[in-house]
């Protein structure tokens, strides 16, 4: 992928590692690395008093943002391409906008103005659940790498993009490419008499999910994969193995927020302890 990534920047723990992770990427991609803060005046729009210059404090500080985060990007990655501007707006809006141009946006978990006791970001949930292209979460507190990406495989087509998009990281990284499945057995509540092999479910399992990946793995001959199909809940299969990143498929429909996102994508970002990746159709 040469192209573009966009990287959110906002002064926080969060928002400086994922101008690292951004970094990162752009370099094995080969994209351009573009960071963008989004310089929101709402808050110290107090029409009733006058403004002895509080415009200029804001840019100055705007400028402190944007050169903290050249300084990480180019300490992880000294020869990347990289532009960094400040946008006006709010950075929701900023964010979306940027995305309709960039292959891949990469945003902090929690911004400066998220809640303390909060898992994830207002505005990280609503970006994520609507921007156009791939969206990665990432964490200040992340461990070391570890060599493997987990990826979400379903049954409907909307894993699809997630499970490309998996294999291409996989490929770049070098890394082992976990194909994470859940399933359960049904419940037949008028019927509890229903007996069920649970081998037989389970090879199932299997075999759906090598349909699922039969294509990418023949495209990506060099990709070690891994079948991980359990008898779980879908956000603790997903979030229970160590992985340098989880990535999962998001349904797109929807008109409330991060309900777009679905369930399990929801889960996953508030509960993974690494970076994760929501891939719209």
């Amino acid at each position: 992928m040469a192209g573009v990534i966009v990287v959110g920047a906002d002064g926080s723990a969060p928002g400086a590692a994922a101008v690292g992770w951004a970094a990162d990427d752009a370099a094995r991609t080969g994209a351009e690395l573009r960071i963008v803060h989004a310089l929101d005046r709402q808050p110290y729009a107090v029409t009733r008093f006058p403004d002895y210059g509080q415009g200029n404090y804001l840019l100055m500080a705007a400028a402190k943002v944007l050169e903290a985060a050249e300084v990480t990007a180019r300490a992880r990655q000294p020869s990347l391409r990289l532009h960094a501007q400040v946008v006006e707006g709010t950075p929701a809006a900023v964010l979306l906008d940027q995305a309709r141009q960039a292959d891949e946006l990469v945003i902090g978990s929690r911004g400066l103005g998220g809640f303390a006791g909060a898992l994830l970001g207002s505005v990280t949930m609503h970006v994520a659940g609507h921007a156009a292209c791939p969206v990665v979460v990432v964490r200040a507190e992340g461990g070391g790498p570890v060599g493997e990406i987990g990826v979400g495989i379903g049954d409907s087509d909307v894993c699809e993009p997630a499970i490309g998009y998996a294999f291409e990281q996989a490929r770049l990284r070098g890394a082992r490419l976990r194909l994470i499945r859940a399933w359960r057995i049904p419940v037949h509540a008028f019927a509890p008499e229903i007996a069920y092999d649970v081998d037989e479910v389970r090879a199932a399992q299997h075999e759906a999910v090598r349909a699922r990946t039969a294509g990418w793995r023949e495209s990506c001959p060099e990709v070690t994969v891994v079948e991980d199909v359990q008898s779980a809940h879908p956000v603790e299969a997903l979030t229970g193995a160590p992985c340098d990143l989880i990535v999962v498929g998001s349904h797109g429909r929807g008109a409330f927020g991060s309900l777009v996102l679905g369930s399990v994508s929801r889960g996953v970002l508030h509960h993974a302890r690494c970076a994760v990746a929501v891939v719209r159709p």
